[in-house]
């Protein structure tokens, strides 16, 4: 890498990790002014979580589209600008004395349908920051960071909560917005490689008939989705069950959700070692079968002892989630026709990350009549299907997820 391809991913590095860790706090902040602000309920809790997901349902497919159109830089810093300026208006309108559930739901959808632009974007920037033989290290550096911030950023909200309150800590993540933006500027402009100028609904089908017909890339993207949709019941649920079943201070609670950060940290760590000495295919199905262990985990104990297995669940939980979104990332990368790169980055975050608002609304429905205990349990339950598609799969033949030959793309006629 030369001295200008490393200050070019430095720079990207930094804007990515400063709005990483105002994100983090928002995850603890957020949902903490809607529990001791507005007092909200289980079923509320798990709005929140949809509407701060939600937006990938409705633009999830045509950010493909519209990121392979724009400028990618120009793109990241004009989302960051809209969501640091929505972030903002909580404490503003909290401080006037109106502020209401329905606030909080918008400024998280707000937010969420620019953070599915600046994702989408990021991971189509990232292929011309750095060479391709370096993708899978500066992915799982990239892993490790989001993990650190993980660590960092929930015990930084906890504590900010408890020094100024709920709805004024989130004034951390728009500053970190405004310096992610900061950051950006300091890049070069670039572009996603172009193709012929074609309706977007056919863009769209053409990169849905991609990714849902390869028989690595697809599996992987259902593998994805059940576990995402864990992940937003466990979203919606956490701080509803630390602080009314374990009865956990906001210091407390933003310790707890640190933990995922551990177990990201580690898997990250780890990701380049073991796909070296084993291969990234059974990574990926390593990374689903200890997910299984720390889901179950999660929900167990009462007091302080339940603090602590929930504390090992979330570490154990992320770390298998970390192994598989790093190598089915990469493989992405590198297995994607260079034009088709965003589109394929678009289609698999419109599948997985969709599920994220509904395993919200599930959970949420499911906590108001199991109690937030057995919500978590049965969502522990449904992470048993994601090594399951894996196995049921040509991934489980393979050494790496490179080994897989693909057959041809069928082109879509328009």
């Amino acid at each position: 890498m030369t001295h200008d391809d490393a200050r070019r991913f430095w720079t990207y590095w930094g804007a990515s990790t400063t709005s990483a860790v105002g994100s983090a706090v928002s995850a603890v902040a957020l949902p903490l002014t809607a529990l001791l602000v507005l007092d909200a309920s289980t079923f509320e809790m798990g709005l929140l979580t949809a509407a701060s997901y939600a937006a990938w349902l409705v633009l999830g497919l045509p950010a493909g589209v519209i990121t392979q159109r724009l400028p990618l830089r120009r793109l990241q810093l004009t989302t960051d600008l809209v969501r640091a300026l929505a972030v903002a208006s909580v404490p503003l309108v909290w401080w006037l004395g109106g502020l209401t559930l329905a606030h909080l739901l918008l400024v998280a959808l707000v937010v969420g349908c620019a953070s599915v632009l600046f994702d989408v974007a990021n991971s189509t920037f990232l292929p011309s920051v750095v060479p391709r033989e370096q993708l899978q290290s500066r992915n799982s550096l990239m892993s490790g960071t989001f993990a650190a911030t993980q660590l960092s950023g929930p015990p930084v909200g906890g504590g900010a909560v408890a020094l100024v309150g709920a709805a004024p800590a989130l004034l951390l993540d728009a500053v970190s917005y405004l310096v992610s933006a900061l950051l950006l500027r300091r890049l070069p402009e670039a572009q996603a490689p172009q193709v012929a100028r074609q309706p977007m609904r056919d863009m769209i089908r053409e990169g849905w008939h991609f990714v849902t017909r390869h028989r690595v890339m697809a599996p992987c993207m259902w593998d994805a989705t059940v576990t995402n949709f864990v992940c937003g019941g466990q979203m919606a649920l956490f701080a509803v069950y630390l602080v009314r079943d374990l009865d956990a201070t906001p210091a407390l609670v933003g310790v707890l959700l640190a933990a995922e950060g551990v177990g990201s940290l580690v898997g990250a760590a780890l990701a380049p070692r073991l796909v070296r000495a084993f291969g990234s295919a059974r990574v990926c199905l390593a990374g689903g079968v200890v997910s299984v262990v720390g889901a179950f985990l999660i929900p167990v104990g009462d007091g302080a002892v339940g603090a602590a297995v929930f504390a090992l669940g979330n570490v154990v939980f992320a770390l298998g989630v970390v192994l598989l979104s790093t190598t089915t990332r990469t493989y992405r990368q590198i297995a994607s026709p260079p034009e088709m790169l965003s589109r394929v980055m678009a289609t698999v975050r419109f599948v997985s990350w969709g599920a994220i608002p509904l395993g919200g609304l599930v959970a949420g429905s499911l906590g108001a009549w199991l109690g937030p205990r057995g919500a978590l349990v049965a969502l522990a339950a449904v992470t048993v299907v994601s090594p399951l598609i894996l196995l049921a799969s040509p991934v489980r033949r393979l050494r790496d997820l490179e080994d897989y030959e693909a057959e041809p793309a069928v082109a879509v006629p328009g």
